[in-house]
C-alpha cells in the first residue's frame, strides 16, 4: 500500500530555526522574530497573530530577500534523496507548514507532492494578511485527509515528521509518526524519535514498515 509522508518545515526540515527567522535575518530583524516564534511555540499567541506581526514586520520585503533566506537557511541534509526515494516507491511526499505559503511552496521544487503554507499576499506586499488563511495545528489535519483523498491513500498509511506543538494534531491521529529534533510537546506522542541533521536517517527509522 502507498504511504503518504507528511513534513513539518520549522524545526524539522529546518535545523533549529524557522523560515520567518530565516526571512527576517535577510531584513535585519531576527531578533523581532525570535521573540515571535517563543511565543507562539509557547501558546501565548495563537498563528493568526503570529501572521499579521510578521506580515508587518516585513513591509519591504523583496523576492530577492525571500530567495536569499531559501538559499541560505540551515536544511537537513539529503531531504531531496529522501524525496527522490519516496517517489521512486510510488509513494506521496508532502509539506504541510504554518509558515507563508510563498517560501514554503518552494519545495515543490525540491520534489515535494505538494507543499502548504499559511497564505499570505504576493511578495512585495500591497494587500493585507488575511488570518482566515492562516494555518493552525487543526488545519495540518483537514490538510492531511485532503493530501489522503487526492493520492489515493488513507490515513492509516501516513507517516508524519514533526518537532513541536504544531505537529500535535496530526501526530495524534497517524500511526506513524518521526520527532525530528523535537521539543517536550509531542513527548509520547511520537512513534520514533530522530535528533541530527540528516533527514535520510529519519526516515530510515520508517522506510521499511513492519
Amino acid at each position: 500500500m502507498a504511504r503518504l509522508h507528511l513534513f513539518d518545515l520549522d524545526g524539522t526540515l529546518l535545523h533549529g530555526t524557522s523560515a520567518p527567522r530565516e526571512i527576517s535575518r535577510q531584513l535585519g530583524l531576527e531578533a523581532e522574530t525570535v521573540a515571535l516564534d517563543r511565543a507562539i511555540s509557547t501558546g501565548l499567541i495563537e498563528p493568526p497573530e503570529y501572521a499579521l506581526r510578521v506580515h508587518t514586520l516585513w513591509a519591504n520585503l523583496t523576492e530577492e530577500h525571500v530567495a536569499a533566506a531559501f538559499e541560505c537557511a540551515p536544511w537537513l541534509t539529503r531531504i531531496r534523496e529522501v524525496w527522490a526515494e519516496i517517489r521512486s516507491r510510488g509513494e506521496y511526499c508532502a509539506v504541510v507548514s504554518l509558515s507563508p505559503s510563498f517560501f514554503v511552496e518552494r519545495l515543490t521544487d525540491w520534489g515535494a507532492h505538494a507543499a502548504y503554507g499559511s497564505r499570505f499576499p504576493a511578495v512585495p506586499f500591497t494587500e493585507p494578511v488575511d488570518p482566515a488563511g492562516v494555518l493552525s495545528a487543526a488545519a495540518k489535519v483537514m490538510i492531511a485527509d485532503r493530501l489522503c483523498a487526492e493520492f489515493g491513500v488513507s490515513r492509516s498509511a501516513c507517516v508524519a515528521y514533526g518537532d513541536s506543538l504544531s505537529d500535535k494534531d496530526l501526530f495524534a491521529v497517524v500511526p506513524t509518526s518521526v520527532a525530528v529534533n523535537a521539543d517536550d510537546h509531542l513527548a509520547g506522542l511520537a512513534t520514533h524519535a530522530y535528533a541530527g541533521r540528516d533527514l535520510w536517517d529519519a526516515y530510515a527509522l520508517v522506510r521499511d514498515p513492519r
